[in-house]
């Protein structure tokens, strides 16, 4: 890795669909133990370069380093396996589903013996790898047999945020992790995000409210019409934190652009 110890690298990034550009030569990075903000108005192009990363778009050009190697992120299990976990909005739980069941869903481990032939899943024992992997983190989670659809928003981001735990994922990018949550509920997913950093290498957040990602992250990269237009390290402000408000806000609406180290 170099010296910069980036865990993504992206460069020169551009996307059209059509004749339309959502991303022209945009330049992205995160870096090892970093929670990063993704800001942008709408159709600024911050779903479009995520996509990109989570592998469910392809770029037209630019490159992407992972972990310091060049990558080809052509489907989403290319970037599951590189280690990439992307948790959106309406985050693809099971309302039907308990929390472990919804932890396994597509990789359910199958039951031994006579079981196994008529395909039946070994709940028991998903039960109790998951409560193992609840052990060693410090999440606030529901009883693991209770139904995702009496959970409420914040649980429902912790399951998805375990699940990625679980199954080994170390960065994590995550879309409006606190869309339409209240005041309490929301403040219990930030907390949650700060409790994940610690498990993670990295986490990326897209969001359109820029109260909640001063609170917990490092550093913002601003896009603006599918340019990269800025990027504000929290750190450099101290506790001028309606400079930084207004800074980002500035560079989201178009008042002023600021350079950055690519």
């Amino acid at each position: 890795m170099s010296n910069d110890n980036y865990i993504i690298r992206a460069k020169n990034i551009t996307k059209y669909f059509g004749s339309i550009a959502a991303l022209e030569n945009v330049d992205f990075e995160l870096k090892d133990g970093e929670i990063l903000g993704l800001v942008g108005d709408n159709g600024a192009g911050k779903s479009t370069l995520i996509k990109i990363l989570s592998g469910a778009e392809l770029p037209n050009d630019g490159s992407i380093e992972v972990f310091g190697k060049p990558v080809s992120i052509k489907n989403p299990k290319d970037a599951f396996e590189l280690g990439i976990e992307t948790i959106y909005q309406d985050l693809a739980l099971f309302e039907n589903l308990d929390f472990s069941q919804n932890i396994f869903a597509g990789r359910e481990y199958k039951s031994e013996g006579i079981g196994w032939l008529f395909g039946f899943v070994d709940s028991r024992k998903m039960q109790k790898e998951a409560s193992q992997t609840i052990k060693n983190i410090s999440i606030n989670l529901p009883l693991l047999t209770q139904k995702v659809k009496q959970l409420s928003g914040g649980q429902r981001q912790a399951i998805t945020i375990t699940r990625a735990l679980f199954w080994g994922q170390k960065i994590i990018i995550m879309d409006e992790p606190a869309a339409a949550l209240g005041v309490r509920e929301s403040k219990k997913v930030l907390d949650l995000i700060k409790e994940t950093r610690k498990h993670v290498n990295g986490i990326i957040i897209i969001t359109h409210n820029i109260e909640h990602i001063i609170k917990i992250a490092d550093r913002v990269i601003v896009l603006r019409n599918g340019r990269r237009v800025g990027d504000i390290i929290f750190k450099d402000y101290g506790d001028r934190l309606d400079d930084l408000h207004n800074d980002i806000v500035k560079l989201i609406t178009g008042a002023e652009i600021m350079n950055y180290h690519s």
